[in-house]
């Protein structure tokens, strides 16, 4: 049997961090620049013009265009097309928090389809090799993993609804994201640690020669 390693959260978050500065921290920054400068349609369009700015760097310089930054590139300029159609922001804000829903639901309908979602998205992470997936204690953890990233789906899409009826866009946008670092990053930290102590207790890390 291969031995394989779990990465340890310092690991996860400095590979995370990177793409955590260009797809939040710096959108938010010149969000609020835009926002306070010329008002909340220029703020909207500063973030896409921003996203397109990422990708269209990566294709001057031949790199590999991430998935996600294409997935959050398409998102954001539909959003914008609907909330232009309908004239409302709020339309706009609305949008992700039923996504959000959306894929709170794909964990859930995973689960009676006997392939937990959070199994796919950690093998992204740290692929598992067959005797580990094989057993039942893993099978159960991973089950049980996705009916918590339903409800931290389920949560933080209640939190951003919640902030969107009751605050204004500027806090809004900030409390929207610290919320979502806040649910994303201890649903990880529970993930990660919940399964260290399960192959710690059933010994599914074979010995290296």
């Amino acid at each position: 049997m291969a031995a394989f390693e779990i990465p340890r959260l310092r690991d996860l978050a400095r590979h995370a961090l990177p793409h955590l500065l260009e797809a939040t921290l710096i959108p938010l920054v010149l969000f609020y620049a835009a926002l306070w400068a010329m008002g909340v349609w220029a703020a909207i369009l500063t973030g896409l013009t921003w996203s397109y700015g990422c990708i269209a760097r990566r294709l001057i310089r031949r790199e590999r265009v991430p998935g996600v930054l294409v997935l959050g590139s398409v998102g954001i300029t539909t959003r914008f097309a609907v909330a232009l159609a309908t004239g409302s922001v709020f339309v706009f804000f609305l949008q992700p928090t039923l996504g959000t829903l959306l894929v709170a639901g794909a964990f859930l309908v995973s689960l009676p389809a006997g392939r937990p979602l959070a199994q796919k998205l950690a093998a992204d992470f740290c692929p598992l090799p067959d005797h580990v997936l094989a057993h039942a204690s893993v099978r159960r953890f991973f089950e049980r993993i996705t009916l918590l990233w339903a409800f931290v789906q389920v949560a933080n899409a209640g939190a951003t609804l919640l902030l969107l009826l009751t605050q204004p866009i500027g806090v809004f946008v900030v409390a929207k994201t610290a919320t979502g670092w806040v649910l994303t990053g201890s649903g990880i930290a529970v993930s990660v640690v919940w399964f260290r102590r399960l192959v710690a207790r059933h010994d599914l890390v074979p010995a290296t020669a």
